[in-house]
């Protein structure tokens, strides 16, 4: 799929909400469970961030946060969201598999429901996420395991787009994994996320020495 279709799924779909915003406007309960490990004052970067929850939520706990987006609908809703939680995030117009990332700038990058490529463009998203974390920093992966086709409640409908424990612990193998967990919980995010859900969370550190 090129960028130009990328971007006009998305940019449909958070249209069609109209000024609701599609997944809701609190952060992923990952990030918020996982709260203790973010750093006051530190440099964070959300991966396909959308309309904003999640790099919004992190710009109030002290963060200073990017966040890349492909669709501009959703950077409108983005920094709306912004300005009414009265934060600044550098909200940036990408395309996470096209665009240059940088190398060794982020303590923290943040992934949440990034599931729309296959394995193949996997690897290379994965890549460009690790390459962006300082070295010694933490990388936060939040997605969904194949047993969420059952569930029909959010998500890509590829099954091998969707994360396994062993999936993940062989393409992280280079850093120290620190949080690897397959789980089941209800999810209430916006229309886009709703009901019983299987998650899985990933966070792993980049070693000083990478």
């Amino acid at each position: 799929m090129t960028r130009i279709d990328q971007e006009a799924i998305w940019s449909q779909r958070y249209r069609d909400v109209g000024e609701d915003y599609l997944f809701g406007v609190a952060p992923c309960r990952f990030l918020e469970v996982h709260r203790h490990v973010l750093d006051t004052g530190a440099t964070a970067l959300s991966v396909a961030d959308g309309e904003g929850r999640n790099s919004v939520w992190l710009a109030e706990q002290g963060l200073a946060v990017t966040a890349m987006e492909i669709s501009p609908v959703a950077l409108e809703k983005a920094r709306r969201l912004a300005r009414g939680r009265g934060v600044e995030v550098n909200f940036m117009l990408a395309d996470i598999m096209a665009d240059a990332w940088p190398s060794d700038v982020y303590d923290f990058v943040v992934a949440v429901f990034i599931q729309f490529v296959g394995p193949g463009e996997r690897e290379i998203q994965f890549a460009r996420m690790k390459q962006a974390v300082k070295p010694g920093g933490l990388l936060l992966l939040h997605g969904y395991t194949p047993k969420q086709i059952e569930y029909k409640t959010g998500g890509p409908s590829a099954i091998e787009n969707l994360y396994t424990e062993d999936l993940l612990r062989r393409s992280f193998a280079d850093f120290e994994i620190e949080t690897l967990h397959a789980y089941e919980a209800d999810v209430d995010e916006g229309k886009g996320h709703r009901g019983r859900s299987a998650l899985i969370d990933l966070i792993a550190r980049k070693p000083t020495t990478y």
